[in-house]
């Protein structure tokens, strides 16, 4: 959002306990965290941006590059269900049999799942079989609860660790911590600026000054000022869906997703799961002859199928120590179906069954925000939705590079940097002002390990570019100096004094 800068250099505002606005006080304090957020913070986010651009379409991508493999001529018959496990059991031979996805429609095939030793987490290798002629059509590797194939993985990979596994995920957990703060500084600094230029630079009334709110570019010549428009609107048109993509994108990360697990938890706000505890049996000889006989695969879809389990769904087999088959809906669209049963091995009967409907408020919420976010929830229309809001993303960065490089002390130096907003913001304010501030990002740090982290790194950071700065101009124009109080008061946010004999402008 709005790497504002839109003031020139100058002194902050002289502190005036009682009579300043709680913005009027901040604002140079969000502009200069805004300013350092947006250099270093949004090559993560515009590269977050990018590879969740490519993301969002892969399943078409899929559907067309592995036709072979996922769809099949229909026929009036269909083999049972664990004939085609069977079937698929001999192509992988030495593997783990994990679960089955039985074909939804005639024309879709069954997907049978196994857990080999060289793939890990929801990494599964997949037989892909036939289910009217049997014939196995392709062997490969999918991952997670939407079956991703191997584009889908690679690209999902991409956005989410850059493929440097749990050290690569460091960097979209950087880029969802910060995008909300940097977000709302934006649209703070936006608003303000537009509300307090009144009717200057166009049409003069509310209309002007609402058109050049949220029309980008509007009411400007060519330059910095257009550049900040189109930077500014654009990112106040962007606000929600980014604040949206930051608290989705933070419940994957490992370090905030991990507290945000942990307040779930506590709150009773968890995904319910279904019990896959055996049912207790009868007792006697006859609940001993029956003792681990197993129903089988087609009996317990049927009667997953009887319990409306309807649509896509995986069948996980019951592991060794189990005698309970889960069955989950696994259609992540709208309206949501994601139902789950246990049902005995022994005797077909649902033991245990949980409806989405009964979950609770945040977990419903969870997994819509979550859904939404890949771009499965509302199909096609989610993902142009999420195509505007990331390409948005991605001019809004670009623009407010470009300001940055606009704001260059001469354009004689074609490669020179914008200068950042002076320091002394902090110093200038009052002091429960600083108190307030100092205890919510203290909380903010807490709660969101990455930004308190990184935010501290940009405070040494500063702290030693400043220290550094105040010790060149002392050794370059020598103690008491008039150009060595004109350094430190630069460094200070104020304005240097005026040379003996020269008039002051």
């Amino acid at each position: 959002m709005a790497q504002d800068t839109d003031t020139p250099a100058q002194d902050p505002p002289s502190p005036e306990p009682g009579r300043r606005r709680a913005w009027a006080a901040l604002r140079p304090l969000v502009l200069r965290l805004h300013f350092y957020a947006g250099v270093f913070v949004a090559p993560f986010i515009l590269v977050a941006a990018v590879s969740g651009l490519l993301y969002v379409w892969t399943p078409q991508v899929e559907q067309a590059v592995f036709a072979d493999q996922l769809h099949v001529e229909p026929s009036g018959t269909s083999l049972q269900l664990s004939e085609q496990v069977r079937i698929a059991q001999q192509e992988l031979p030495e593997a783990e049999l994990d679960a089955v996805r039985p074909a939804t429609t005639a024309e879709d095939s069954t997907r049978v799942l196994f857990n080999v030793p060289e793939l890990e987490g929801s990494h599964r290798m997949t037989v892909f079989v036939d289910p009217h002629g049997g014939e196995v059509l392709g062997v490969m590797e999918t991952y997670g609860t939407s079956g991703a194939l191997p584009v889908r993985t690679w690209t999902d990979m991409l956005h989410r660790s850059l493929h440097l596994g749990d050290t690569g995920r460091l960097y979209s957990e950087l880029a969802a911590s910060w995008m909300w703060l940097v977000a709302l500084g934006g649209v703070g600094l936006w608003v303000s600026r537009k509300r307090n230029s009144g009717g200057s630079g166009g049409a003069g009334g509310s209309g002007g000054r609402a058109r050049r709110l949220l029309l980008p570019g509007a009411g400007t010549s060519r330059g910095r000022m257009r550049s900040m428009s189109i930077h500014g609107a654009t990112g106040l048109w962007l606000a929600v869906g980014l604040l949206f993509l930051s608290a989705t994108g933070m419940t994957w990360s490992q370090y905030a997703g991990a507290n945000i697990s942990d307040l779930r938890e506590q709150l009773a706000w968890s995904t319910p799961a279904v019990s896959t505890e055996a049912p207790a049996s009868s007792s006697g000889a006859d609940a001993d002859a029956g003792a681990g006989a197993d129903v089988g695969v087609d009996e317990v879809l049927t009667s997953a199928r009887e319990a409306g389990l309807d649509g896509p769904v995986e069948v996980v087999l019951p592991d060794e120590n189990a005698s309970v088959y889960v069955v989950d809906q696994v259609d992540r669209s709208w309206p949501t179906r994601v139902d789950s049963a246990a049902v005995s091995a022994e005797t077909a009967e649902v033991t245990d069954i949980v409806r989405f409907e009964n979950y609770p408020l945040m977990a419903k919420l969870s997994r819509w925000g979550i859904d939404a976010h890949m771009g499965v929830l509302f199909g096609v229309a989610n993902q142009l939705a999420l195509t505007a809001l990331a390409g948005g993303l991605i001019t809004v960065i670009v623009m407010g590079y470009r300001m940055w490089w606009q704001r260059r002390p001469t354009h004689a130096r074609a490669l020179g940097m914008g200068r950042p907003y002076p320091r002394g913001s902090f110093r200038a304010l009052p002091l429960h002002y600083k108190a307030a501030v100092v205890a919510l990002l203290a909380l903010f740090g807490v709660a969101v390990p990455l930004l308190g982290a990184s935010l501290l790194l940009f405070l040494v950071v500063d702290a030693l570019l400043g220290w550094r700065a105040r010790s060149k101009g002392r050794r370059t124009a020598g103690p008491g100096s008039p150009r060595a109080a004109s350094a430190e008061q630069r460094e200070a946010g104020a304005a240097p004094a005026p040379r003996p004999g020269s008039a002051p402008r």
